[in-house]
């Protein structure tokens, strides 16, 4: 369906904004059509070797080329971030959590494997763990600012911790509900000017000179205008998993599209073209029969619903010259205590099919610096943690405090680990998890502690 009619009218806007933009982008978008069949007959070739994998106590040697080839392609495969019988022993305590609580939420209803957990001992425990936040810090870094920007408040130095869930996915199965999609912001890439400001090069029509890794424009763009739930209304560099199990593709584990830069300059173009022949046709792919057009409201792969809108969603269908359905590239195989992280703009779907014989088995854990925002919203979870509540991004009100086993500030398990989660290192707790919990220390500022953060992460 269209959306409404006032996103035609923001697709003008944006043609005004930018000098010659019907030539440059037109002149861009054959570019890109040509560089994207040439680039998907790499990935087609190369599969799941396409992703880069490297050791974490290889991250602070590593050769500038691999570095660069991690920002191109995107996405990253970090092995022995923790040690295997930890990440083992983490899934072992988990299957008895769930066990030992049959009420708590999960999907599918009827054989949970998603869980809407957040406080789970083992949780608490990983992401507070000191390679793994060290990890985190490494990956922010890959960020960078422009000239002498100085941005107040930031440094990408400091780990933050993000709650989220995890996943115990069982052999069989088909879950088709994680196809193709791009998290952290809808519409907003384009009606938020901030947003679109992340993809000014692009609009421009020099899109090879669009950086996905600059920050200034990142920490002002408004990625949550229309109020979505389960969004993420913070600021993660990577989004991110831990294994705590051996998985590999066809085992019900993460795909993704390896290249994040080529990927953000046809999606954002996309919507100013529309196709001359029909979509199922073999000539879809020649930049000839596309033309431009900003006369209608539709914004391809985004969907109105819910309280807001939905997407990018690209398929086959909307979004041809991705040929998805070759490229959509499976991660190489991962053992417990390995961790995987993908550029926020990367376009990622799980496998459908499970056809392994164990369960894969993940626990997702971005990677997050401070900055205002963020540290504003790690208050806000801070409090959620102490009264059992599930975290602001997660609806606030689900409770967990009843359940047996979990997890508590005893279980953050370095001192790091409690400065991620907003605890300053003298601040004393009452027992967590309880309606009177409160602070009895008074709150101290996350970014008063990077030198700190400095210190441990050298």
């Amino acid at each position: 369906m269209p959306l409404p009619p006032r996103f035609a009218d923001l697709k003008r806007e944006i043609a005004e904004s930018y000098p010659d933009f019907e030539r440059r982008v037109t002149d861009a978008w054959a570019e890109i059509v040509k560089q994207l069949e040439e680039t998907s007959e790499a990935i087609k070739r190369e599969g799941s070797d396409y992703i880069p994998q490297v050791q974490f106590d290889e991250l602070h040697n590593l050769p500038e080329e691999t570095v660069q080839r991690i920002r191109r392609v995107g996405s990253v495969v970090i092995g022995d971030v923790v040690d295997d019988a930890d990440a083992i022993a983490w899934k072992k305590s988990l299957d008895e959590f769930v066990s030992a609580n049959p009420g708590v939420q999960g999907f599918p209803g009827n054989n949970k494997q998603f869980f809407q957990l957040y406080w789970t001992k083992p949780q608490v425990q990983a992401r507070s763990h000191s390679n793994v936040l060290a990890t985190t810090v490494w990956l922010n870094n890959i960020y960078h600012v422009k000239g002498n920007e100085d941005l107040e408040g930031v440094d990408l130095s400091v780990p933050l911790s993000y709650a989220d869930r995890f996943r115990i996915r069982h052999p069989g199965g088909d879950w088709s509900s994680f196809p193709p999609h791009i998290d952290s912001g809808s519409i907003e890439r384009w009606d938020d000017p901030d947003f679109r400001s992340c993809f000014a090069d692009i609009l421009q029509g020099n899109w090879r000179l669009h950086d996905p890794y600059e920050l200034g424009s990142r920490l002002k763009a408004k990625r949550t205008t229309y109020k979505r739930s389960d969004e993420s209304t913070l600021f993660r560099t990577f989004q991110g998993w831990l294994s705590m199990s051996e998985t590999g593709p066809t085992q019900g584990t993460l795909k993704v599209f390896p290249d994040v830069g080529l990927s953000n300059a046809y999606i954002i173009l996309r919507p100013f073209f529309r196709p001359l022949v029909d979509v199922k046709s073999p000539e879809i792919y020649d930049p000839k029969n596309w033309s431009f057009d900003i006369s209608t409201s539709d914004f391809p792969g985004i969907y109105e619903g819910g309280g807001g809108y939905t997407g990018p969603k690209p398929n086959i269908y909307t979004h041809p010259h991705l040929r998805l359905d070759e490229t959509m590239t499976s991660l190489p195989k991962v053992n417990p205590g390995d961790m995987v992280f993908w550029h926020c703009d990367v376009v990622h779907s799980v496998e459908r099919e499970h056809t392994g014989l164990e369960d894969s088995a993940v626990m997702y854990i971005p990677a997050v610096p401070l900055t205002p925002q963020n540290e504003r919203y790690v208050e806000r979870q801070k409090e959620a943690f102490l009264e059992g509540r599930s975290p602001p991004d997660f609806g606030g009100g689900g409770r967990e405090n009843g359940f047996v086993g979990v997890g508590g500030v005893g279980d953050i398990s370095t001192p790091a680990g409690r400065r991620a989660m907003g605890f300053a290192p003298d601040e004393e707790v009452q027992t967590p998890h309880s309606q009177k919990s409160k602070l009895l220390a008074g709150k101290k500022s996350v970014s008063r502690i990077s030198h700190a953060f400095r210190e441990l992460f050298k």
